[in-house]
């Protein structure tokens, strides 16, 4: 029941048309994953994306106008995962630092689960300029968590939330791009870079100040 009185009332059920649409667009999207993680994005046409979904070439531009927009289906999907995981995680909010390395834990499973991929993927966002144009979805998600710690006196204050979120990103960027150039390293690799840089940029480089040093 809405805040209204009203009851509430559920979605219609899909047509079979509107439930065919959505096989057709998962059906290409897999095959062009598929593809770009066989043979690299570069080297995948269309006409070898359709053949591989086996539909129409023509079919293809009905969901996606360029070859260009299944990176941003990816990221968008990757977005959407990340945001399912962290409310399936079942254990609450916690404290600003742990809600920080819940995501970071995410993140670094997320493209290990899924590493080949993940590495062709990421270099075709990378060169088409995504980093650049996309909105920073990370960034805010990070900011905003960095702003909840500020609040509860977990964090220093007088500390821009955004300028945390940005350097958050940086630290996840960075990881992730050496990550995928070291593609048979051990299991794990990136997570746990992820945690220890989150971990560095939480305590910090500098040391406790002497009591002299923290007199003047």
């Amino acid at each position: 029941m809405s805040a209204t009185g009203a009851v509430d009332q559920a979605p219609a059920p899909l047509g079979r048309r509107e439930r065919n649409k959505i096989r057709t667009k998962e059906r290409l999207y897999d095959a062009a994953l598929t593809l770009f993680t066989e043979q690299g994005y570069d080297e995948t046409s269309i006409d070898e994306i359709a053949e591989r979904a086996d539909v129409a070439r023509g079919t293809f531009f009905n969901y996606f106008q360029h070859k260009e927009d299944l990176l941003s289906t990816w990221g968008e999907k990757r977005r959407s995962a990340l945001t399912t995981a962290l409310a399936s995680d079942g254990r609450g909010g916690g404290s600003a630092a742990e809600q920080l390395r819940r995501c970071m834990t995410v993140l670094g499973r997320m493209s290990e689960e899924h590493q080949k991929e993940t590495g062709a993927l990421l270099m075709a966002w990378v060169r088409a300029g995504h980093p650049l144009v996309e909105e920073p979805y990370l960034a805010d998600l990070f900011a905003q968590i960095a702003a909840t710690g500020m609040q509860r006196g977990e964090f220093r204050e007088h500390v821009a939330p955004e300028h945390a979120g940005n350097a958050l990103r940086d630290i996840y960027l960075g990881a992730l791009y050496r990550w995928c150039g070291r593609p048979d390293g051990p299991t794990g690799t990136l997570t746990k870079e992820l945690l220890a840089a989150l971990d560095l940029m939480l305590h910090g480089l500098v040391s406790s100040p002497t009591p002299e040093e923290a007199a003047r």
